[in-house]
């Protein structure tokens, strides 16, 4: 099984830069997508359902502003939208897709860079969600969480860590429960588990030659149960064509 995680910084905007003719070229048996920037109907029939694929949606109730998406070859069981907090939930941040044992989750964690009250509600969701994840993996379904997390978790995942220690994405606070995730948890960093190399990417910021200079951070994660991730065999964080500020990556699961 194939899956690709895409932060697409607005659907439609990933649309026009090529995002869904390249699609089709894929193997991808399921992609989760992340901050559409867009409501259902302002969404054609090819982004809604593209070509092969179901797809589920769960979209902010602000206008132009967060949501996620799922698009799965095969139809899911059940699917969730949200996690059950209002003041979460109307962004637009989780959206869950069964397939027998296995959840897929599209999830978006808040950014604080433009603010401290929007670091206080990054805070706020990292508090409500851990529980959560805590509650999910006790269930003994395989779960994979595909998407912005948001945070740099070690020095190896940004190029500039030295300068941005005090900034939102890296701060100590929010690295420290990424790993309570993966140390106290029990979830792994799929990626990290199959590429440990450095200079490994997965958004780069527009100011500068960023892009050009892979001046970046790897926030975007494929984040697994134990037993998912040791099915994992090959990962790619594919660079060849920009859709968005962030890149595609896509991980190939064996025997899912």
């Amino acid at each position: 099984m194939q899956i690709i995680t895409l932060n697409v910084n607005g659907v439609r905007a990933a649309a026009r830069k090529g995002f869904y003719q390249w699609l089709p070229q894929q193997s991808a048996d399921i992609v989760c997508i992340q901050e559409l920037k867009a409501q259902l109907p302002d969404l054609s029939d090819d982004i809604l359902a593209p070509a092969g694929y179901h797809g589920y949606f769960h979209c902010a109730l602000k206008k132009g502003y967060s949501g996620v998406g799922i698009y799965s070859r095969f139809e899911p069981d059940r699917v969730v939208e949200g996690i059950g907090v209002e003041e979460i939930d109307q962004e637009g941040r989780y959206l869950q897709a069964d397939f027998g044992n296995l959840s897929v989750i599209s999830l978006y964690l808040p950014s604080g860079s433009s603010g401290d009250h929007r670091q206080a509600s990054k805070f706020f969701f990292l508090d409500i969600f851990l529980p959560v994840l805590q509650e999910m993996i006790n269930s003994g379904r395989d779960i994979i969480l595909c998407g912005d997390w948001n945070i740099a978790h070690k020095e190896i995942d940004l190029k500039n860590w030295r300068a941005n220690q005090k900034n939102s994405g890296f701060l100590p606070e929010e690295r420290e429960w990424l790993s309570r995730v993966f140390d106290e948890i029990g979830y792994v960093d799929v990626f990290r588990r199959l590429n440990p190399a450095p200079d490994q990417y997965t958004w780069w910021s527009n100011r500068g030659q960023a892009w050009t200079n892979n001046v970046g951070w790897r926030i975007d994660y494929q984040i697994a149960t134990p037993d998912v991730a040791e099915k994992a065999v090959e990962a790619e964080i594919y660079k060849e064509s920009r859709f968005s500020d962030h890149a595609p990556l896509i991980i190939h699961y064996d025997a899912l």
